[in-house]
C-alpha cells in the first residue's frame, strides 16, 4: 500500500510489489493471478478504513450520508483507487461486502423494502465512485488545472456568443460549478436522493 499512497496506481506492478515485500514476482502469483486482482485487493484494503455504523432508525438518513462521504474520503486519499472501484462492476472482496451489507442495513432501517434498498444502495455506490473518481483526478493532478482553466475560458466565451433567449438557463450554470461548490453539490445530491427514499419508505 505504500507504493500506492506515494506514487499512485500506475506505479503498482507485480514486480514493484515483490520488491517492496523483498521477494520475487513469481512468489506473488501463488496469491494473486494478475495486476487486476492485486488492484482489487488494494481497493479492499482501502475500503477496510471506512467506519461502519450500527443502524439507528431515527438517524438512518444521516448515517447513509456519512457512509457515502466516508467511502469517498478513503478512495480520494489513495491515488488511482477510485479508478479501480469504477472498473470493478461487482466487487466481492471482504471489505466491499461488509460495506454493502452496512449500507443495506441502514436503508432497511429507514423502512425500505429489500428491492428498494438494493436499488438505492447500488445508486449510492455508483455516485460515491463517480464523485471519488472526479475528486481524485483533481487531488492527485490527473487533471491539468491549466488546461481546465483554458477550456473553461473557451466555454465561457462560446456560451456568451449564444443567444441569451435560446439558453437562459444554460448561460447561468457556470457560477454554480467550481471547486468551492463541490461539497455543496454532493450534499444536494444526497439530500435529494434521500428525500425521495423517505417518500417511498
Amino acid at each position: 500500500m505504500d507504493v500506492l499512497a506515494k506514487e499512485g496506481l500506475e506505479a503498482v506492478t507485480m514486480r514493484r510489489i515483490a520488491q517492496e515485500l523483498e521477494t520475487g514476482p513469481a512468489s506473488l502469483y501463488a496469491h494473486v493471478s494478475n495486476k487486476d486482482e492485486l488492484a482489487e485487493l488494494m481497493l479492499d484494503a482501502v475500503l477496510a478504513d471506512v467506519p461502519l455504523p450500527e443502524p439507528d432508525p431515527a438517524h438512518w438518513d444521516e448515517q447513509v450520508k456519512d457512509l457515502v462521504r466516508a467511502q469517498i474520503r478513503v478512495m480520494v486519499a489513495h491515488p488511482g483507487i477510485a479508478r479501480v472501484a469504477w472498473d470493478i462492476a461487482v466487487p466481492i472482496t471482504p471489505s466491499s461486502l461488509r460495506l454493502g451489507e452496512a449500507m443495506l442495513a441502514l436503508l432497511r432501517a429507514g423502512g425500505l423494502e429489500p428491492k428498494q434498498a438494493t436499488f438505492a444502495g447500488d445508486a449510492l455506490a455508483l455516485y460515491a465512485k463517480a464523485y471519488a473518481y472526479e475528486a481524485s483526478a483533481w487531488t492527485w493532478g490527473e487533471i491539468d488545472a491549466d488546461e481546465v482553466t483554458e477550456r473553461g475560458r473557451q466555454m465561457v466565451d462560446y456560451m456568451r456568443s449564444l443567444p441569451a433567449e435560446a439558453f437562459p438557463n444554460m448561460l447561468r450554470i457556470g457560477e454554480f460549478f467550481s471547486a468551492e461548490t463541490a461539497a455543496e453539490r454532493l450534499d444536494f445530491a444526497l439530500d435529494t436522493f434521500l428525500a425521495g427514499l423517505k417518500a417511498k419508505s
